[in-house]
């Protein structure tokens, strides 16, 4: 077997990071054409298109991806060795996690539990909206996508999603504000009520519980972000319409104290990923078999 050619290898890793050929060949001195006919030889030993050329902009494809990733490990690990004069560290693999703005981090903290604190493992963790992050999946920027909401898969987008846990919904709150001896249908009606927003499926679901009991709430807030439900929880602002596993160590302490648990409520977790030849192997890891 021929050995491999590193120096078409860092090459590649100049044009996949800069995307553009012209501007390759420039930060490594040599002609276009060169860089083309060195980045054309690598393509025909591993036997995969690298780039998706459109226009004179390059993307990676799916086996691109792959082999960036080899090859920043390994000329990181160069770069290691010339500052060290040894070989320091293991390789590690990336895995590329996607997490929505507003997701439980406790959730999100479970989820990766299995890969921390592994020196063969890297975790990129990017919060943002679900439009930013399954677009990054789409792309193969992302290996995976934590949700609470699965996405629309059509033709055009090959979405799976892999449905992880749901938990209970419940009135939570300081323990001023939790009185033992009330009634569910009057806590709803007297106790001022952390919501989610409207656009929340969780708010949809606490509507039917309202009309449920025919009561009118009185709410305190509206917001559609965890971390800040959590804080404003902790201040006592009023009951929130929560999860117990978002504010599981407040309750744990006995900061906090779950009034009640809603009828017919429950949050869904996902994980969401795309169909891919060469998956990333560190999802075998923590996603459910």
């Amino acid at each position: 077997m021929a050995q491999f050619n590193y120096h078409h290898l860092y090459y590649f890793q100049v044009v996949a990071h800069e995307g553009h050929l012209t501007r390759a060949a420039r930060r490594l001195r040599i002609s276009q054409s060169a860089l083309s006919s060195q980045i054309r030889q690598l393509e025909d030993r591993l036997g995969q298109p690298l780039f998706d050329r459109r226009g004179r902009a390059l993307h990676l494809t799916e086996a691109g991806r792959i082999a960036l990733d080899h090859a920043d490990t390994i000329f990181n690990a160069g770069e290691e060795l010339l500052a060290t004069l040894q070989q320091a560290g293991h390789s590690r693999q990336a895995l590329r996690v996607g997490a929505l703005a507003t997701l439980s981090r406790n959730f999100q903290l479970t989820f990766l539990r299995p890969v921390l604190n592994r020196a063969d493992v890297e975790v990129v963790l990017r919060a943002g909206g679900a439009g930013e992050l399954f677009d990054a999946l789409s792309a193969l920027q992302l290996d995976v996508v934590l949700t609470n909401a699965p996405p629309r898969t059509d033709a055009l987008q090959p979405f799976i999603t892999h449905r992880l846990a749901e938990q209970p919904v419940s009135l939570i709150g300081v323990p001023a504000l939790v009185d033992s001896g009330m009634s569910l249908r009057d806590r709803l009606a007297g106790a001022p009520l952390l919501l989610p927003t409207r656009s929340s499926g969780l708010r949809t679901s606490f509507e039917a519980v309202l009309a449920q009991y025919e009561v009118r709430p009185q709410i305190a807030a509206e917001i559609d972000d965890m971390a800040m439900l959590r804080l404003l929880t902790r201040e006592g602002v009023g009951l929130a319409v929560i999860p117990p596993i978002v504010v599981r160590d407040e309750l744990d302490a006995g900061e906090l104290r779950e009034a009640d648990r809603l009828p017919a409520m429950s949050e869904t977790f996902y994980a969401v990923t795309t169909e891919r030849r060469f998956p990333n192997p560190l999802l075998r890891e923590v996603l459910p078999g």
